[in-house]
């Protein structure tokens, strides 16, 4: 049985195609509506509409560090449904929850053959806790799957062994489909399963059964043809893809692949291409299913009757794709074009993902970089300092470090992990290099965390390994480590030099995110590459040289080595792929992956079904979110007389808002802890104690690149505005708040951007910031707020803080009616005198629905308790 039939010739988009599926499924005319299913089917009319339409995912994923905070919060209103008379049983997972455990810790065991144990060792001590609750959880709640820690990133477990395509439920079939707790959830849409990044917020409410309410998106069609350099990586092409889509402006939009470059793609490839999608600002980037998406199916280990219904229902459903066949071609929005041929070496950075530079131009690149304006292309050297170069001793030996001196280089994150060509085409490199007698100063600090056992299990069988090893990409872990800030400590004596000299010290990795502060607080430029290009800066030592003009090294027997002597070809990766990346190996690794790890085995949780909380406890405390819950709803009131907590620019990141990486031993978090009786090595990350909101509230704005428009430099600090006290943010919104008085952020273009991390929107509510004042939203975070119910409000078209003259010291006024309409217009008045008017951004009737409740949170807790 098939749920729907569309018809051949029907010019919807794929990725339309899955909407519609899913609302005819689930149109019950209360949740979804004949009207609804009406509206998508009429996309080509309604997709500028701003039309309001519920979608029904098959599934949600959830990683722990989101996945730990929506727990705490399902434990939490359980309680609170008890209290309001209902019954707690009801919170438990409507749609299946796949909750992968990938946090990861790298310290500084580097280069010794041990670290992937000591590491998962000390990430067992540091975070029992933590694992005992989820394991609760997962005993607790229904239709909940946990995946142990150690098993990998959660994105690569997604695509090899989680991913459905097709769903069977008792004969009935209908297309796998999902949100995750991660902007790169997307990844996902590489295999032809439609999914995006929400905040662990929204993903709740999608487990306990509520649609997602979004608008339908248009469809930037992105046509591929021609045919890649043999030297051409898929990091090269998805760098090249990620800078024309900015340009292009896909933000809110679905971006769908076609053309017959995309057939020459594998499925590692598109993957690569759809997990970068929050970096050129999509909220998806679908390849449809296809000959090649089955025969990647089979190589993960796919039973064959799944594959043969999974080709089936979608043939027969108008959702199976031929790349080469132009009469498949829907209709789109719009129509880019990229020729393959054309792409060409190239790394992002030093500071954002979508500024993407050609290797050739590297070197000038960093140059040009150094002297300009602060900014995201800008240090700000000056220009007698360019040449500036510190001497240091490591391990008996004298070294000497300059700008763009490359102290980090980590093959990491499941950008680039998840795809064999590039992981093969580094160890080819690595063996090439040994060959050739070139080796890694031994000060950089290199790592390999690969996204899955099953990359380890293909490196070493094809013999590359030891070679990766040799030149100190020795596995330290599986999950998300440099690319979050999980880099360790960087050795003393670097540290030392590069705060000597002022240096503008490098990092160079396989991830999809360098914004600043993110990677390592002592490396100020972070350039996005290849693995094997991650591989060749390390030997290098810079990224300050011309790989065409430069030898990469002079080995022992004082040869110039060119990178070109020893860059491997897309024809040598491609046979050793074909040779050693076989179905057995991802069976044989997730056969056994639930119940691989021996530690997690013999956890020993608690069973109630209501969870004792600890109130000891530094890592999972009951939130105050639902403290004084009534089932009366408020009306609005409007906001009187607010100061602004934080007046910031553009581009202000969720690693901005959000705490993340390791808390600083002079933070406000630091302050908390130690008055719990910690010592700082027992702090541990802010993504292990994401189950504190104690601990959450006090980082956030702790980012040490925060750029405050009341400072003249870059700190986690505030101006308090009655006094004119400089104060940590929290410590200035703590006294704001025993005040009685309600905050403001003022923000420019695309704010919170970067990760979807529901603390970025939990802990500016629980500094008291009523609402943000931006002039435009990354659309998860914004979603984020509103689910907190915290208000996103904009300027109109023209309308900038510099424009209107505020300069963040006034007191604001927000009026807001007692009758609410989406997107509507409300006054702001200033304690000047000054009036304008804002929009605000209530996008649909349930996003308003969602703030009279106080947040999505509270509206599921009163509906659950009125059954």
């Amino acid at each position: 049985r098939a749920s729907l039939s569309i018809c051949s010739s029907d010019r919807l988009p794929f990725s339309i195609r899955v909407l519609l599926e899913s609302a005819v499924r689930n149109c019950d005319e209360f949740l979804v509506k004949r009207s609804d299913v009406e509206s998508i089917l009429n996309w080509k009319q309604t997709q500028t509409q701003s039309v309001e339409v519920p979608f029904r995912p098959a599934r949600v994923i959830l990683q722990d560090f989101t996945g730990v905070p929506a727990v705490v919060d399902f434990a939490a209103m359980r309680d609170a449904v008890m209290k309001l008379g209902g019954d707690p049983e009801k919170i438990n997972p409507v749609c299946p929850a796949d909750l992968v455990i990938d946090h990861s810790i790298q310290v500084d065991f580097n280069r010794k053959s041990d670290s992937l144990q000591k590491n998962q060792d000390l990430e067992f001590d540091r975070n029992r806790e933590r694992f005992q609750f989820l394991k609760w959880g997962s005993q607790a709640f229904r239709n909940m799957r946990i995946i142990p820690p150690g098993s990998g990133i959660i994105h690569q477990v997604n695509l090899e062994y989680l991913a459905r395509v097709v769903f069977n439920y008792e004969g009935f079939f209908y297309p796998d489909s999902l949100v995750g707790t991660d902007s790169h959830t997307t990844m996902i849409d590489g295999l032809g399963v439609l999914g995006w990044g929400v905040g662990g917020i929204e993903a709740e409410a999608v487990m306990l059964g509520q649609p997602i309410s979004m608008v339908l998106p248009e469809v930037v069609g992105y046509r591929l043809s021609g045919t890649p350099d043999k030297l051409i990586t898929s990091t090269d092409i998805v760098l090249t893809v990620t800078k024309h889509l900015r340009q292009v402006g896909v933000v809110g939009k679905f971006v769908e692949f076609f053309g017959p470059g995309v057939a020459q793609l594998s499925i590692a490839d598109r993957a690569t291409i759809a997990n970068m999608c929050p970096e050129y600002g999509a909220t998806a980037a679908f390849f449809p299913v296809d000959n090649v998406s089955v025969e990647y199916l089979a190589q993960t280990g796919r039973e064959p009757e799944k594959l043969a219904y999974i080709a089936k229902y979608l043939k027969a459903v108008a959702m199976f794709r031929d790349y080469n066949d132009v009469s498949q071609d829907p209709d789109f929005t719009q129509v880019v074009e990229l020729d393959l041929s054309t792409v060409v070496p190239c790394c992002s950075g030093p500071k954002r993902p979508q500024d993407r530079i050609p290797v050739a131009d590297m070197k000038s690149d960093f140059e040009s970089c150094l002297g300009a304006k602060q900014g995201f292309k800008g240090f700000q050297v000056a220009p007698e300092r360019h040449s500036a170069e510190v001497p240091f001793q490591f391990n008996g030996k004298e070294y000497t470090l300059s700008h763009g001196s490359v102290v980090i280089a980590a093959i990491t994150s499941c950008t680039n992990t998840s795809n064999p060509s590039v992981m093969l085409g580094a160890g080819l490199l690595a063996k090439k290099a040994i060959q050739c007698g070139l080796s890694v100063k031994p000060y950089v600090k290199t790592s390999l965390s690969p996204g899955s056992g099953v990359v380890t299990y293909y490196l070493k069988e094809s013999g590359v390994m030891d070679y990766l090893s040799q030149l100190g990409f020795e596995v330290v872990g599986y999950g998300c480590m440099t690319c979050i800030g999980n880099s360790g400590p960087l050795p003393e004596p670097v540290v030392e030099a590069i705060t000597k000299g002022d240096l503008v010290a490098a990092g160079v990795l396989s991830g999809n995110r360098n914004f600043e502060g993110r990677v390592h607080p002592n490396t100020r430029a972070n350039y996005l590459a290849s693995p094997p290009l991650v591989i060749a800066y390390a030997i290098a030592g810079t990224v300050r040289i011309d790989f065409e003009k430069e030898p990469i090294a002079i080995n022992s027997e004082g040869k110039e080595i060119f990178l070109r002597d020893i860059w491997p070809t897309r024809e040598e990766i491609q046979a050793v792929e074909r040779t050693f990346v076989i179905p057995s190996m991802f069976k044989e690794v997730y056969e056994k992956i639930e119940k691989v790890n021996e530690r997690w085995n013999s956890l020993v949780a608690p069973s109630d079904k209501l969870y004792t909380w600890d109130p000891k406890s530094t890592y999972i405390k009951s939130p105050p979110f639902f403290e004084g819950l009534t089932m009366e709803l408020q009306l609005p009131k409007s906001i009187e007389n607010a100061y602004v907590l934080l007046n910031l620019g553009d581009s202000v990141t969720t690693d901005h808002i959000s705490p993340a990486g390791n808390i600083a031993r002079n933070s406000a978090a630091a302050r908390y802890l130690t008055n719990r009786g910690l010592n700082p090595r027992d702090y541990n990350s802010y993504g292990s104690r994401r189950g504190n909101d104690a601990v959450m509230a006090r980082g956030t704005f702790a980012n040490i690149r925060l750029l405050n428009k009341f400072l003249s430099k870059q700190a986690p600090q505030t101006i308090h505005l009655p006094t004119g006290e400089t104060l940590d943010v929290f410590d200035a919104a703590e006294r704001y708040q025993q005040s009685g008085v309600p905050l403001l952020v003022l923000a420019g273009k695309e704010y919170g951007s970067g990760s979807s991390r529901d603390w970025a929107a939990k802990g500016p509510f629980l500094l008291g910031i009523k609402a943000v004042l931006a002039e435009s939203y990354e659309r998860i975070h914004r979603s984020n707020l509103v689910g907190m119910g915290v208000i996103p409000l904009e300027y109109l078209s023209g309308d900038t803080a510099d424009k209107l003259g505020l300069t963040g010291r006034e007191r604001y006024t927000i009026s807001i009616p007692e009758k609410l309409t989406p997107r509507m217009l409300v006054d702001v008045k200033l304690d000047t005198g000054k009036t304008f008017k804002v929009r605000m951004r209530f996008d649909t009737d349930v996003e308003l629905a969602y703030f009279h409740h106080g947040g999505i949170l509270n509206y599921m807790i009163r509906k659950m308790s009125e059954n």
